[in-house]
């Protein structure tokens, strides 16, 4: 791969350092366009695909908006007849209202990182069901986080209500009932996903300490911000959309992927075309089949859009 250019085709780097200084100015129509030259030809028409969609960098901005052009494209691939899935690392409680606003009502989402799915349905009660779900011990590996990093907060997902914490985390950043509790009652029982917070750390900083740490038994992810999520062995967003895509009976050739995180890099690759966001992570590019706009300039449209005008 190559660097990116506006509208998210990959050029060689000559033209696309030059192009890059006008990231988001054309008009979507013509980014779009541009967009649907690098589409695999091997991609069916969009009511035969199914969209995986990371939210927060990719959907939403970091602050929580939703552009009009972002939430238009999302509607008219719904109406197309796709499977548009949300992907991500919010918990339940996370997910359901931006789906709301999404207006994905009926459907999948993949929840905690792939160890929580639910099915949509505006006529179960609350609009949804927990459909399938993975836990493991979070003790061993919380007691090692510990001692590497007494400081650090600790939130162990309590499942469909919201999270156990070691201490209060910064507002807003989680979702659901907080219930501050002793260590011990945090590594109880099996758990779908811990979050290791540390404020005054960088993202750089809980690399090297999982690198000091060793963590073996659990997946894992560093946020964009000092954030570590630990999951499962062997279950993220791309195990839990594989279920997903068998279960609905999608072929394999028929799937397509967005993201900005490390928490992605599994989904981009599992898709038949992974797609990063502008401003995303050398890693997260190097993963993905082509690199769009960043989330302030609409990225997401522009390929949800091109995937619908073929």
């Amino acid at each position: 791969m190559t660097g990116p250019v506006a509208g998210g085709a990959w050029r060689p780097p000559e033209e696309g350092l030059g192009a890059a200084a006008g990231n988001g100015v054309l008009p979507l129509g013509e980014r779009v366009a541009r967009w649907r030259e690098v589409l695999p030809a091997t991609l069916p028409p969009a009511d035969d695909l199914l969209v995986a969609l990371d939210i927060d960098g990719t959907l939403l901005t970091h602050d929580g908006e939703l552009s009009p052009a972002v939430a238009a494209a999302v509607a008219a691939l719904r109406d197309a007849g796709a499977h548009v899935v949300l992907s991500t690392g919010r918990s339940v409680q996370g997910v359901t209202p931006v789906a709301a606003r999404l207006g994905l009502t009926q459907g999948w989402a993949v929840c905690s990182n792939g160890a929580v799915c639910i099915r949509l349905d505006p006529e179960l009660d609350g609009g949804h069901v927990i459909s399938d779900v993975v836990t493991f011990d979070p003790g061993p590996t919380l007691r090692l986080l510990r001692e590497e990093l007494p400081s650090g907060l600790i939130a162990v997902e309590d499942l469909g209500r919201g999270f156990k914490v070691s201490a209060p985390f910064p507002m807003g950043e989680l979702t659901g009932e907080v219930q501050v509790v002793d260590f011990e009652e945090l590594v109880a029982a099996p758990a779908t996903r811990v979050t290791l917070r540390a404020p005054e750390l960088s993202s750089q900083d809980f690399h090297e300490l999982v690198e000091r740490v060793g963590l073996h038994g659990v997946g894992y992810a560093v946020g964009w911000t000092a954030w570590l999520d630990i999951s499962p062995d062997g279950v993220n967003k791309a195990s839990a959309l594989e279920m997903l895509r068998g279960r609905l009976d999608v072929p394999a050739e028929a799937t397509v992927a967005l993201g900005d995180g490390s928490n992605d890099l599994e989904m981009l690759a599992w898709a038949a075309h992974g797609v990063a966001m502008g401003g995303s992570a050398q890693a997260v590019q190097s993963a993905a089949d082509a690199v769009t706009d960043d989330v302030a300039h609409d990225g997401a449209a522009v390929v949800l859009r091109a995937l619908l005008d073929r």
